[in-house]
């Protein structure tokens, strides 16, 4: 099965400045997920989409390539991931160029390694599309709301008095790669395809990098993870 790695990287972060070529622990934090999809060794070809020239040559100098730019349409704030995909393997079919799946990978995900992508694209084998993702640090149904009058209350009341292990586990998406059939892509238009499967990844392997706060706490994460697998 040949397989792209598309590693989306555009230059416009607003929260965080530069987001995708910020140092995270002393190198940009870009080069991670470019390093993971090389090891991987499951890719024909690990690309960068992105319209910035630095990112660009960062992206290159890393092993990645970096083949055509993103367009201004798909490099602005309103674009999805699903239209940077569609616009990468539709260019790449201009050019000749086809694949039976993909690995959509974001910039911003340190702590995706070569072997959960392997897994990953080891799981397309008997599956549409492939989502990592990871329980809730609390139970959900155990949330709570805050009234227009200020007050606040449980938001289903039903669960107030049941045990958390009682309670149905649920998961959110950990941001940080799908993996999808293209033919499935393109029948569905997103990578959310009807009988996706989950892969599972453990909490401290995960965390969205969206403030600075964030920031410091990926780091510290990361860190704890590579303790953990130097003792395993």
């Amino acid at each position: 099965m040949s397989a792209l790695a598309i590693i989306t990287a555009r230059g416009g972060s607003k929260r965080i400045p530069r987001k995708n070529i910020r140092p995270f622990l002393g190198r940009p934090i870009l080069t991670y997920s470019v390093e993971a999809a090389l090891s991987a060794g499951v890719f024909d070809e690990v690309m960068v989409s992105t319209e910035d020239e630095e990112i660009a040559r960062i992206a290159r100098e890393a092993g990645a390539s970096v083949p055509f730019l993103r367009s201004a349409q798909s490099a602005d704030d309103y674009a999805s991931t699903d239209d940077v995909i569609r616009e990468v393997l539709c260019r790449y079919r201009e050019q000749g160029q086809s694949f039976d799946a993909f690995c959509c990978i974001y910039p911003t995900a340190p702590f995706v390694t070569a072997q959960k992508l392997c897994t990953a694209m080891e799981m397309l084998l008997r599956a549409d599309s492939v989502m990592p993702v990871t329980t809730y640090p609390y139970p959900v149904l155990r949330s709570l709301k805050v009234d227009s009058e200020g007050h606040i209350g449980y938001k289903w009341p039903e669960f107030a008095a049941a045990r958390s292990q009682d309670l149905e586990a649920l998961y959110h998406d950990c941001g940080q790669f799908y993996a999808c059939r293209t033919e499935a892509f393109f029948r569905e238009g997103t990578t959310d395809v009807p009988g996706m499967v989950p892969l599972f990844l453990p909490e401290l392997e995960v965390q969205d990098i969206d403030t600075e706060e964030d920031w410091a706490i990926a780091e510290l994460k990361y860190q704890k993870m590579l303790e953990k697998k130097t003792h395993e």
